[in-house]
């Protein structure tokens, strides 16, 4: 028998660093500022097109919960395509409220993210040896019902439940790791970068294609690859997109390993069946497609998904501004904080060129339905 509650001790001892403390007179980590806004006063507002706002929005319903009504609103607005209309819904119905961090920032880090479409195959050759993982057999998820939006993994050694398998040990496994294997592929650094975004499609010689989602992952946590590259003089913050981290790799095979294994999460996947998939765009977390600049992944701790969030950045390398009222339909392992969103950009090279590129400064605004409470941990 599994001594179950010294085995989490030990997750979290080995997974989860404890939490700081809070400073005086300021709210919890897990908290977070909702400072009553008005549209009037949103960067950009009145000249802000919002029908395809209503429509992403429109998306993720019907909702349960304090964003029910707004639903049950969205869905009988006769012209979704009139802006007046789209305008006169969001305006009515809801309330802004600015997101502020719990140490009193009112900006944050905004980046993008895009779904790739790598090279592969069904099965391993002597160009695609690189596997696309399922969800391991061995991985097992513990929910704490006493700590909100917490989830351990880890897998049984003995009688002992210990921290899953990190990136280096799952590389260093290769195909002898005991998981399904959805698709086999050339390059490792696009598995890579496939992982970091969460879902993609996966080119086959034939011309068709599998569309691949998030299952699960292996409990580690996050770590940027391009600031191991600059903490180690390899690049400057100028180079550390994506497309500079994959020239780099291209230039460093013999460093290209201990460089991947800085990040030791690894996310598994799940091959999307064509019934349940959409040529729109990938499933996110809200279980809806995925709108091309309109759905935001959001820290759920902070933005209830499925809510209406007015993003106020810019659009990448550039000072021109982007102001544009989102919908909250998607999370990520390196989205953590209150002021902290990606943008989802689309399919493709083209999409991926923008989404590689997006490190902006931004502010979020969640627009919440009149007369609910602002949500808990404010």
């Amino acid at each position: 028998m599994i001594h179950i509650r010294f085995a989490l001790i030990l997750l979290l001892a080995a997974c989860a660093p404890p939490p700081p403390e809070p400073p005086a007179a300021k709210p919890a980590p897990e908290a977070a500022f909702y400072l009553e806004w008005s549209f009037e006063a949103l960067p950009g507002w009145p000249a802000t097109g919002l029908e395809q706002s209503l429509r992403a929005f429109l998306a993720g319903c019907p909702r349960p919960g304090a964003l029910e009504q707004a639903c049950n609103l969205a869905a009988a607005v006769a012209a979704p395509d009139d802006a007046q209309a789209a305008r006169q819904f969001f305006e009515s119905t809801f309330t802004p409220y600015a997101l502020i961090a719990p140490e009193g920032a009112d900006t944050g880090m905004i980046t993008g993210y895009y779904e790739p479409i790598i090279e592969g195959s069904r099965s391993a050759t002597s160009v695609h040896r690189y596997p696309v993982f399922g969800v391991p057999d061995d991985l097992i998820v513990v929910d704490l019902p006493d700590v909100r939006n917490m989830r351990l993994r880890g897998r049984v050694e003995g009688r002992r439940l210990v921290p899953y398998f990190s990136r280096s040990e799952i590389d260093s496994k290769g195909a002898r790791f005991a998981a399904p294997v959805i698709a086999w592929t050339s390059d490792p650094v696009e598995l890579f970068f496939l992982q970091i975004q969460g879902s993609g499609q996966v080119q086959l010689p034939g011309g068709q294609r599998i569309r691949i989602g998030y299952a699960d992952q292996n409990g580690h946590p996050y770590r940027s690859l391009g600031r191991y590259l600059i903490d180690r003089g390899e690049l400057v913050l100028e180079q550390a997109s994506m497309q500079g981290i994959k020239t780099w790799a291209a230039a460093n095979p013999s460093k290209l390993q201990e460089a991947l294994n800085a990040n030791p999460s690894y996310v598994f996947f799940r091959a999307v069946p064509p019934t349940e998939g959409t040529t729109e765009g990938p499933i996110g977390a809200l279980g809806v497609p995925l709108t091309p600049q309109y759905s935001l992944a959001v820290d759920r701790r902070f933005v209830p998904l499925g809510a209406p969030v007015f993003l106020s950045t810019t659009l990448p390398l550039s000072e021109e501004p982007l102001e544009r009222l989102m919908a909250a339909q998607d999370t990520g392992g390196a989205i953590r904080g209150a002021v902290r969103g990606d943008l989802y950009w689309g399919t493709g090279p083209e999409a991926g060129t923008l989404a590689g590129s997006m490190r902006q400064q931004g502010r979020m605004w969640l627009l919440w339905p009149r007369g609910e409470p602002v949500p808990a941990g404010s």
